[in-house]
């Protein structure tokens, strides 16, 4: 029974390992959604002519 638990504990510390590695890797590496202007500056791109609707024929 001691040794599953000693197993268990194993795999819990590596996968805790594990996700401080990859934190740590996020942690400053890159900028905050915020902190910067977003790549979209218009809601709507201007309309190059009136749509034209066209009856279907057939």
């Amino acid at each position: 029974m001691s040794e599953q638990n000693d197993a268990a504990d194993d795999v819990k510390r590596k996968f805790r390992e594990a996700l401080e590695k990859k934190n740590a890797q996020h942690n400053g590496a890159g900028e905050s959604h915020l902190d910067g202007k977003g790549a979209v500056t218009e809601a709507h791109g201007a309309a190059g002519a009136k749509r034209q609707f066209r009856r279907k024929s057939g």
